[in-house]
C-alpha cells in the first residue's frame, strides 16, 4: 500500500459540541442542546432514524447551517461565525457532487486549484491519493465512465488531498448496492485509521454505524440518546429506543412481569415463565426493584436458539412458539414465530416500527390479539418447519429489561439509573 505521508494533516483536531441547538423560525427544534465530542483522530458516527437531526448537526459543523444556541469548536477554535471555507474541514456527500465534464484527476485537484496551491504540489497529492484509493488507472476518465464505488472514491480523494483538520461524511455510501457498501465501508474505515483524521460520519444504517465507529452517538427527535462504543451500545443500551434501534434483526420487545418462585426470579411472559440467570441478576441488581411489577423484556434474536440444537438449556429457560416463517440464510436460520404474549407497544416502539414502512400497524395488531411475533436467529442445521410448533432456548444471561414508565434500561439499584451515557 502507498505511504500516506504528505496526506496526513498536521492540524488534526477534535470537534466538540457544547449545548448546541438548531431552532428554525417556526420554533421547530431540529437539534436540541447536544453535548458531544469527536476526539483527535477518532471516527464518531451519528446514527438515528430519518429526521432525527444528525445531518443538521453535521451541517452546523460544516458551516452550512447557522447555530441557534451553544458553540462548536474545531480544535480550540470556536467556529460558530466562521465561514465554511475557513473551517479547515472537508465534506463527503451522499451524491458524490462530482463535476461531470472534468476528469477524475481534475475533480480531485479542483479544490486545491481554487486555493492556489502550487501545481507540482497538486500533482503530488493527487497521485498519492489516487494510488491509495486505487484510482491511478482512471485519472483521465470522466465520472460517467466510472462505477458507483469508483465515483465515491473520487469524492474521497477530493477530500483527502485537502489535508483537512476533520472529515465530515453525510451518508456517503447510501447510493451504493449492498455488496459494494460492505466493501466501501471497510475501505473508508481503513483510510480513516491510516490518515488519523478526526471524522464525523452520519448514517441511517445502524450496521454501518456499529462496524465503523470508534464511538457511536444515537439521536432521536433532535436529542442525543447515548454516546458509547459499539459494544457498549449493544450490551448496555441506555433506554428502550437505543436497544430497539441497535441490532439487526432488531431486539424483540415483550411485556413481562417479574415474580419470585421457589427462590428464583422469573420473567412471566404471557402464560410462560422464564427463570432469570444469576449472572444476569448480578450484572443488573436493579431488577430486584421490579419484583411483582411489570417490565419490558428485550430479547435479541441471536440469544434465541432452536431448543433441539441446545439440549443443555434447562426447561425453565425455554419458550413454546408456533413457526410462521422460516428464512434460511445459509449461515443461520431466521425463525419468525408467535407466542402467547403481548408485544410491548410504547411511543419508543411505535417510532422504531414506523421507521420501517408499515411496521407500526403490525405491532398494534399483534398487541390487540395478545399474540407476539418474535424473531430468533437459529443455527443453520435447525429443521424447524413453517406451521409447526417448536421449543425455543433462551440465553437468559443476555436479556435486557426496561422500565415501562420511563423506558430507561434497568441496571443498577438506583431509581435514576440510565444504564449508559445520555
Amino acid at each position: 500500500m502507498p505511504r500516506l505521508q504528505g496526506l496526513v494533516s498536521p492540524l488534526v483536531a477534535g470537534v466538540s459540541f457544547n449545548a448546541v441547538s438548531k431552532i428554525y423560525a417556526d420554533g421547530t427544534r431540529a437539534v436540541s442542546s447536544i453535548d458531544l465530542e469527536a476526539k483527535d483522530g477518532e471516527l464518531l458516527v451519528l446514527v438515528g432514524p430519518s429526521g432525527c437531526g444528525k445531518t443538521t448537526a453535521l451541517r452546523m459543523v460544516a458551516g452550512l447551517e447557522e447555530i441557534s444556541e451553544g458553540e462548536i469548536r474545531i480544535g480550540e477554535k470556536v467556529v460558530n461565525y466562521l465561514p465554511a471555507k475557513d473551517r479547515d474541514i472537508a465534506m463527503v456527500f451522499q451524491s458524490y457532487a462530482l463535476y461531470p465534464h472534468l476528469s477524475v484527476r481534475a475533480n480531485i485537484a479542483f479544490g486545491l486549484q481554487v486555493r492556489g496551491i502550487d501545481k507540482a504540489e497538486i500533482d503530488k497529492r493527487v497521485m498519492t491519493a489516487a494510488e491509495v484509493l486505487g484510482l491511478d488507472e482512471y485519472l483521465d476518465r470522466k465520472p460517467r465512465n466510472l462505477s458507483g464505488g469508483q465515483r465515491q472514491r473520487v469524492a474521497m480523494g477530493r477530500a483527502i488531498v485537502r489535508e483537512p483538520a476533520a472529515f465530515l461524511m453525510d451518508e456517503p455510501l447510501s447510493n451504493l448496492d449492498a455488496k459494494l457498501r460492505v466493501q466501501m465501508r471497510a475501505e473508508v474505515s481503513r483510510l480513516q485509521r491510516d490518515l488519523e483524521v478526526t471524522t464525523i460520519y452520519v448514517t441511517h444504517d445502524q450496521v454501518e454505524a456499529m462496524t465503523m465507529g470508534d464511538q457511536v452517538a444515537v439521536m432521536r427527535k433532535g436529542e442525543l440518546q447515548q454516546v458509547a462504543s459499539p459494544q457498549e451500545l449493544y450490551d448496555r443500551p441506555v433506554n428502550l429506543f437505543v436497544g430497539g434501534f441497535i441490532g439487526s434483526p432488531a431486539m424483540n420487545m415483550l411485556e413481562a412481569t417479574l415474580e419470585r418462585s421457589n427462590g428464583e426470579l422469573r420473567a412471566v411472559i404471557g402464560e410462560q415463565r422464564v427463570a432469570l440467570d444469576q449472572e444476569l441478576l448480578s450484572q443488573k441488581p436493579g431488577l430486584r426493584r421490579f419484583e411483582g411489577r411489570e417490565a419490558i423484556v428485550g430479547i435479541r434474536p441471536e440469544d434465541l436458539e432452536d431448543a433441539a440444537l441446545a439440549p443443555e438449556t434447562p426447561a425453565d429457560r425455554r419458550l413454546q412458539g408456533h413457526i410462521e416463517l422460516r428464512e434460511s440464510l445459509g449461515s443461520e436460520v431466521l425463525a419468525h414465530f408467535t407466542i402467547d404474549a403481548k408485544r410491548a407497544v410504547t411511543e419508543d416502539v411505535k417510532e422504531l416500527a414506523a421507521d420501517i414502512e408499515g411496521g407500526s400497524e403490525t405491532e398494534l395488531e399483534d398487541a390487540e390479539r395478545g399474540e407476539a411475533t418474535v424473531v430468533g436467529s437459529f443455527g443453520p442445521r435447525s429443521d424447524i418447519r413453517e406451521g409447526g410448533n417448536t421449543e425455543i432456548a433462551v440465553d437468559t444471561r443476555n436479556l435486557h429489561f426496561f422500565d415501562p414508565e420511563t423506558s430507561l434500561g434497568i441496571y443498577d439499584g438506583d431509581e435514576t439509573d440510565k444504564g449508559g451515557n445520555k
